[in-house]
């Protein structure tokens, strides 16, 4: 484990383990390394070098009040794969991290990249446009906003409680350790990387970055995502990647890396061995 520092200043934290071919994990919103413990410890047993980071204002890394954008998260993870000098990485990002990956990749180029996984992931826009009539309305995520503001150690057990990982779902079978862990990873980062990462994850456009990646892409999404809605999301993305393939998995839910492991670790493990 170890810190790198950014060009602006920033300290970002990451976990580096094991050898072999480096898989890189990029969390979600508004989690931490630690949502890939399931991940990277499998992928570990099977012979790969782990790494995942803390986002800048998230988790164990420092907390500036400007920069949560996806420029400077993509800025953030090139700056780690230098630093660790990455060569034929494999890049898995959930969520917000989805984006992150992309972004990235078009962004940086892919000299370092061998393949990459988006989980669930927010491209290609999530925020409803007069070119993306599927998307959520933008009050939806002023409201989330707004309740980040006005308690958000509530917020962070409403929203693993219910739609993160399908607990409201009839016949669900809520794990109060999942939800105490979600709350306990969104209570370490600040409020001001998360109130403005909501904008980052809904109002950034993909579209472009997604048709510039040649890499192999595995695109992984549950029909019953309640977060990141699976028909404005996984099928427009993987039409517009050069080289992407789509999974749909029935019935799973946002957080379906955690509730889903033991599938999403096979597939994962799959697709990096084809």
């Amino acid at each position: 484990m170890g810190t790198i520092t950014t060009k602006d200043g920033v300290e970002i934290f990451y976990k580096d383990w094991g050898k072999g071919q480096p898989i890189v994990f990029s969390h979600g919103w508004p989690l931490s390394a630690d949502d890939w413990d399931t991940q990277m410890l499998f992928f570990l047993s099977h012979g790969y070098r782990v790494i995942a980071h803390d986002r800048r204002g998230h988790g164990r890394s420092s907390q500036p009040g400007e920069g949560h954008d996806m420029d400077h998260y993509a800025d953030d993870l090139a700056a780690l794969t230098a630093h660790l000098d990455l060569k034929d990485a494999i890049h898995v990002g959930h969520s917000t991290g989805g984006g992150e990956v992309v972004h990235y990749i078009a962004r940086h180029g892919e000299s370092r990249v061998a393949k990459a996984a988006i989980l669930s992931a927010v491209p290609p826009l999530m925020v409803q446009t007069p070119a993306n009539p599927g998307g959520l309305p933008k009050s939806v995520f002023d409201g989330l906003q707004a309740q980040l503001a006005a308690n958000r150690s509530q917020f962070y057990r409403d929203v693993p409680s219910g739609p993160f990982y399908g607990y409201n779902r009839a016949g669900a079978k809520p794990s109060e350790a999942v939800i105490a862990n979600w709350w306990r990873q969104g209570m370490m980062g600040g409020a001001k990387a998360h109130y403005d990462g909501i904008v980052a994850f809904s109002q950034t456009d993909f579209s472009e970055d997604l048709k510039k990646i040649t890499v192999p892409v595995f695109v992984m999404h549950g029909d019953d995502d309640q977060i990141v809605p699976y028909a404005d999301s996984a099928p427009l993305s993987a039409k517009l990647l050069k080289n992407g393939t789509l999974k749909t998995y029935k019935g799973f839910p946002h957080g379906m890396p955690t509730t889903e492991a033991e599938t999403i670790n096979a597939d994962l493990l799959a697709f990096l061995k084809a």
